[in-house]
């Protein structure tokens, strides 16, 4: 490995939106030290964690037609067949969805989990109950976001504030053609993101696993292979 490749494996590059908070942490911290140097190590603790919660790391994305890939990093908390939001107007048919959790220490920065174009972009105001309630997808607040297939199948994506999380951000716009592991947002200080199957798909991930966005395949739409089951170990 080569000192540059090295280099880039530790050092990630940081979203821009973490900039202003990683300086009010490093503020408060230098103040808390001048104050009481014990508080000022405690403040140097958080600004690394804040550090770390901005990075912004870059993905391999498989580039197979077909594949979906996870949004997120974090946790397949539940696998469900739920219709899809009514405000993307995907139907009223049950479809799967993949809900992935993302804890304080994920990347909070998300990625478009396949190609094609942004047909619908919907923000919802609401509440900020815990993001691992199964409610949480139709009480908190959330940015829904339809992507159209060049199949005529839709996928749909959804930002979830959580109990933590004030502030979704979503860099999409209204009919922008898009690919699969690019960045389109991220949700501050803990979350989850939904994602709408089309009818007829199965999950190939596993509830309990973990995913990487950008990289995780959570679906294959061109595979007759049944859902996958697993156990810890």
């Amino acid at each position: 490995m080569t000192k540059d490749s090295l280099l880039n494996n530790v050092v990630v590059p940081i979203a821009r939106e973490g900039w202003p908070f990683i300086a009010i942490f490093s503020l408060v911290s230098l103040v808390l030290y001048v104050v009481y140097a014990p508080l000022g190590w405690v403040g140097l603790v958080l600004t690394l964690w804040c550090i770390y919660f901005f990075r912004n790391p870059d993905r391999v994305t498989p580039e197979r037609e077909g594949l979906l890939i996870s949004p997120a990093d974090g946790i397949v908390q539940m696998i469900a067949e739920v219709a899809p939001p009514r405000e993307l107007d995907m139907g009223t048919e049950p479809v799967v969805r993949v809900s992935v959790f993302m804890n304080v220490f994920d990347c909070h920065v998300n990625r478009i989990p396949c190609d094609g174009r942004v047909g619908r972009l919907v923000y919802v105001p609401g509440q900020f109950l815990n993001a691992s309630f199964d409610k949480a997808s139709e009480e908190n607040e959330r940015q829904m976001i339809r992507i159209d297939l060049e199949t005529g199948a839709f996928v749909g994506a959804v930002q979830i504030a959580g109990l933590v999380a004030r502030r979704i951000i979503c860099y999409l716009e209204d009919d922008q053609t898009v690919l699969a592991g690019e960045r389109f947002g991220l949700i501050r200080f803990g979350s989850r993101v939904d994602v709408y199957l089309p009818p007829n798909t199965v999950s190939q991930v596993i509830i309990g696993q973990k995913c990487i966005s950008g990289e995780t395949v959570i679906a294959d739409l061109k595979s007759d292979e049944p859902a996958r089951s697993g156990e810890v170990r």
